[in-house]
């Protein structure tokens, strides 16, 4: 994901935050001498939605129209754990007074961060269903047994096993929820979409922009 102030900005932007994901695939073994020469082309021009500029959740991209395989759901379920072993890495040596602390002048803090990621996500998951033992929408975080980091990996871990379990219909099929047309894959595609922003965003504020 590369935003800015206009379509020309982001553009430009676009090579350096390609060659990040890439680097990141490469640290999860998905790829091997990575080639940093990178050109880019506009497939699709949306101007309309909420969030234009952030990622809107709620786009429909051509390739999400296309069905989640196995195969498929095993890969991005790799690079979701794989983008929370980050994570991991960069907060889990800080105290939760540590993370709990507002930046100045302005912005929340990375317990804040950590908690929006796991209620999206969580969000993002429910058109399959409720899992059970679970908190409610709105709860997850806030009903969480144990520390933050640790339920993040718990709830992730039946977010991939209820992933693996998606009949081909599930898999397939285009529906509707909150008034938006979704797909297995596009859910997923916004699930590592969210994590991997948000992540950027914590390396960020952790002084470790790669």
């Amino acid at each position: 994901m590369a935003t800015g102030p206009t379509t020309e900005e982001a553009l430009s932007r676009t090579p350096r935050a390609i060659r990040d994901y890439l680097l990141f695939l490469e640290r999860y073994g998905e790829i091997m001498g990575l080639d940093m020469d990178i050109e880019t082309e506009v497939v699709e021009h949306i101007t309309e939605g909420i969030w234009l500029g952030n990622g809107d959740p709620s786009i429909l991209f051509q390739p999400d129209l296309e069905p989640l395989t196995s195969e498929d759901a095993e890969l991005f379920i790799h690079r979701l754990l794989g983008m929370q072993a980050e994570v991991d890495s960069l907060v889990g040596g800080l105290t939760e007074e540590e993370r709990a602390i507002e930046p100045r002048p302005s912005g929340r803090s990375i317990e804040a961060i950590l908690e929006h990621v796991l209620e999206s996500e969580y969000a993002y998951m429910r058109p399959f269903g409720k899992l059970e033992g679970l908190p409610g929408l709105g709860a997850i975080a806030s009903k969480r047994e144990g520390d933050l980091l640790q339920w993040t990996g718990h709830v992730r871990g039946r977010h991939a096993d209820r992933l693996r379990s998606l009949s081909w219909q599930e898999r397939s099929e285009q529906f509707i929820h909150w008034k938006h047309p979704r797909t297995a894959r596009k859910v997923v595609r916004r699930m590592l979409e969210h994590q991997w922003e948000h992540l950027t965003e914590l390396r960020e504020r952790m002084g470790r922009p790669e």
